[in-house]
């Protein structure tokens, strides 16, 4: 076998393989989405801002309030340890099913949530006190050798 016979079947070999990709089980994939969706709400009640920072990737995007931030781990672990802290959640709940979608391979997934959050908190008198709030958020997950991250969150409120 000479030299480009020997190379062009190599590079056949590698563009073949490179276009083996595997199937992608979107059950299974909206499955965990499902799961890390509903993992929040545990999150939520339980207080745990460290499994909740877990689900962000590490170069989680933030669009809230008109402004666009990269915020550090620590400032997100610091302000969902404040916030966590702050109130008691009564209600984090789905008004609709979430809808969820997947780009064609399966790397990447969005959900759009619609929210009722109410929480119960003490005012400057000691006084306690019922917030509630109607949230609609698109969440973008990519999929990583670790499982599914949040890539970015987009939210808005009443």
């Amino acid at each position: 076998m000479n030299n480009f016979t020997r190379s062009t079947l190599i590079l056949a070999s590698l563009i073949f393989v490179s276009c083996d990709q595997h199937p992608v089980d979107f059950d299974q994939a909206k499955k965990e989405i499902l799961a890390m969706h509903h993992a929040q709400r545990d999150f939520h009640f339980g207080k745990d801002s460290i499994a909740f920072l877990n689900q962000l990737s590490e170069d989680f995007i933030s669009v809230n309030r008109g402004e666009i931030t990269r915020p550090k781990r620590e400032e997100t672990l610091s302000r969902y340890n404040s916030y966590f802290s702050s109130v008691e959640f009564v209600k984090w709940d789905d008004l609709a099913d979430p809808i969820i979608r997947f780009s064609d391979d399966g790397s990447i997934a969005y959900t759009v949530v619609d929210k009722i959050v109410e929480v119960t908190y003490q005012d400057e008198n000691g006084e306690t006190q019922t917030g509630q709030t109607h949230f609609a958020w698109t969440a973008i997950y990519r999929k990583t050798e670790e499982g599914w991250k949040i890539e970015c969150v987009t939210s808005t409120n009443e």
